[in-house]
């Protein structure tokens, strides 16, 4: 049991308190910076953020009869949104810091259908919404990138 609520809480980050989701979705930029910073592998950014999200499930459905449905401690989500907010884009902080603004915004206001993913049943209900979050942040950073709204030079 340790081991799962050592990843759902991303290492301890989850037990810190108030703020704990907005902590473990910057320091998934951090990681998602300091991994593919000088190497962007697309094999392997998906291969990870693959994993974390089924850590996530599996982990979620060994806490939540614990803890109860969607324990704030849980910030594995957060970690599998934003890595999946960062997929296929180019590895620049200027990105990262839109994408870490434009999830936290979908992860609490949770529009376009992203609450109702939340009653999915166990670790499900957990990752989902923060799944899709991160995938409307994706699609929106793709158009930041295709149009290099920011100036960013890579």
């Amino acid at each position: 049991m340790l081991f799962h609520k050592l990843a759902a809480t991303v290492f301890g980050i989850g037990y810190l308190g108030k703020g704990v989701g907005t902590i473990a979705a910057f320091f998934a930029c951090i990681t998602w910076y300091l991994f593919f910073h000088n190497n962007h592998a697309p094999f392997y950014s998906v291969c990870i953020t693959v994993a974390v999200i089924t850590l996530g499930i599996w982990s979620g459905n060994k806490v939540e009869p614990i803890w109860g449905k969607d324990h704030n401690r849980v910030v594995i989500d957060e970690v599998a949104g934003m890595f999946i907010s960062l997929l296929f884009v180019p590895v620049a902080w200027q990105y990262i810091l839109i994408a870490f603004i434009l999830f936290r915004f979908f992860d609490i206001v949770k529009p376009l259908f992203i609450r109702k993913l939340e009653s999915l049943p166990g670790g499900w209900g957990v990752m989902m919404d923060d799944v899709l979050a991160g995938i409307y942040t994706n699609l929106i950073i793709q158009v930041v990138v295709a149009f290099n709204l920011f100036n960013v030079k890579i």
